[in-house]
């Protein structure tokens, strides 16, 4: 990109950027340093859970709330995130979410105990939900629509590696450097996304957006995600989750009756498709929710290795993502995303049939790896689709929303997976520093979640039928 190219920071493009120009290819990369800051941050964490649980003295709710403290505020808040960023311009939100992150992160990183850590993790999500969907409204609103679906592949591809990359570079920082800078790893790459988005991404906004925000709407889903979530991870207090259930009914009767100025605007559910991809969202981040929390604690307390090698073990997932995800994105555009996304989740859910054959003495290679590479495989093939068609599916002008809709419904069902599985399973107490416990209930939460994603496999074939990303090439301005 040239000089004076870079310097139109706020010059109105929207929809008239080529994804093969230099400012295109700024704009992928600020949208992915973004994304993957939330990603990684999701993944690296978990690498750390069983050190930071012996130092700060923590059991397995408190396990749950490093992780879930995070979510619930991202899940909560990232509906508002998005309206903000359509409202006030998607790039100097995500800026402010950028900032917000990093000063959250470092709080993590010099928490005294567990109390202060889970209370800056939320802290945290606040941050994750400003920065999250605006990455994808932006490249909505920027790209040339025949671009778009190759632009959200690559996104997809580079995100996930962030995603999958987590546990390897937690482990190592973790073995190098102890379990804080799983946390203050966040501030330099913080800075360079800042850096990159000031001098290369344009601003852009929705022009119509008009009325009050939902503050109303935005308090009673963080509560009622939280009462829920409390619920299900102390198992002895009913009364939180009656009141989150309550909660959420009376947040969807007021969610109809303030539409269009709601949160979540009822018309943009008016696609069947774009309902049916979210229930399958749903249904697939809880499955893999459940796998990414539990599965790198199982091969450091379980199968003996070492935060590296458990770092590692994902690295088969890192390439298939890098690789085959802009390919995934290319098919679902010619095809239609039916069948990648069928066919994509199917073979997620044989990885986590795979990987509910780790246990005591694992075998990398005779267990591990090919687990992790129909995983990689599986979800190469979905995510892209899966986002495109979410996009797709929605008035551009609700970009930001229908990005932030989606997120919050991925962040949700994982969220409600990790609180309720582990207990379902048996997996609560000290059964983290217990490895035939931990090993027993890891097994059944791997079959469960297998279960989880051909539910989701059986919805996207009947559902979704039609090309929805089919589109006549259009030329740049």
């Amino acid at each position: 990109m040239s000089g004076a190219a870079g310097g139109a920071g706020t010059a109105p493009v929207n929809g008239h950027v080529q994804l093969g120009s230099a400012r295109g290819r700024w704009i992928l990369t600020a949208t992915v340093l973004g994304s993957g800051l939330a990603l990684l941050d999701s993944t690296v964490v978990n690498v750390a859970l069983p050190f930071l649980g012996k130092e700060l003295d923590a059991g397995m709710d408190g396990l749950q709330w490093t992780i879930n403290a995070y979510t619930l505020t991202l899940a909560g808040l990232i509906l508002l995130g998005g309206s903000l960023g359509d409202r006030y311009g998607r790039r100097k939100i995500f800026l402010i979410g950028t900032v917000w992150f990093a000063v959250a992160s470092a709080l993590c990183g010099l928490s005294p105990n567990i109390e202060f850590l889970i209370a800056a993790r939320a802290l945290q999500g606040i941050g994750g939900a400003l920065l999250t969907p605006g990455s994808l409204a932006i490249i909505q609103a920027s790209f040339v629509r025949h671009d778009r679906p190759r632009a959200v592949g690559v996104w997809s591809g580079l995100g996930g590696v962030a995603s999958a990359i987590g546990p390897l570079l937690g482990g190592w920082l973790v073995q190098s450097a102890g379990w804080r800078w799983a946390f203050l790893v966040n501030l330099p790459f913080a800075a360079l996304i800042v850096l990159v988005t000031l001098r290369h991404v344009p601003e852009s906004k929705d022009e119509q957006a008009a009325g009050r925000f939902d503050v109303l709407g935005a308090v009673l889903a963080a509560l009622a995600l939280a009462g829920i979530t409390y619920g299900l991870i102390e198992t002895g207090a009913p009364v939180p989750l009656v009141a989150g259930l309550v909660l959420g009914a009376i947040f969807v009767v007021i969610e109809i009756r303030r539409s269009p100025d709601a949160l979540v605007p009822v018309e943009i559910f008016r696609s069947p498709v774009f309902t049916a991809v979210n229930v399958v969202t749903l249904i697939m981040y809880a499955a893999m929710g459940v796998v990414f929390f539990l599965l790198v604690v199982q091969l450091q307390v379980v199968s003996g290795f070492g935060p590296i090698a458990a770092g590692l073990a994902m690295l088969p997932t890192t390439i298939l993502m890098l690789l085959l995800s802009p390919r995934a994105g290319e098919l679902a555009k010619r095809f239609g995303p039916r069948w990648p996304m069928t066919g994509g989740i199917l073979l997620a859910a044989g990885g986590f049939l795979a990987m509910s054959t780790i246990g005591p003495g694992a075998s990398y290679p005779l267990q591990v790896l090919p687990a992790a590479t129909l995983f990689g495989l599986g979800l190469s093939a979905a995510v892209a689709p899966l986002t495109s068609t979410v996009l797709a599916t929605a008035e551009e002008r609700h970009a930001g929303t229908a990005s932030g809709v989606n997120n919050a419904v991925a962040r949700t069902g994982s969220l409600l997976a990790v609180a309720a599985v582990p207990p379902l399973v048996g997996l609560v107490g000290d059964a983290f520093r217990n490895p035939p416990v931990f090993d027993a209930g890891f097994h059944l939460a791997m079959l469960v979640s297998a279960a989880m994603m051909v539910v989701a496999a059986l919805i996207t074939f009947f559902t979704i039928r039609t090309n929805v990303l089919a589109v006549e090439d259009d030329q740049p301005d």
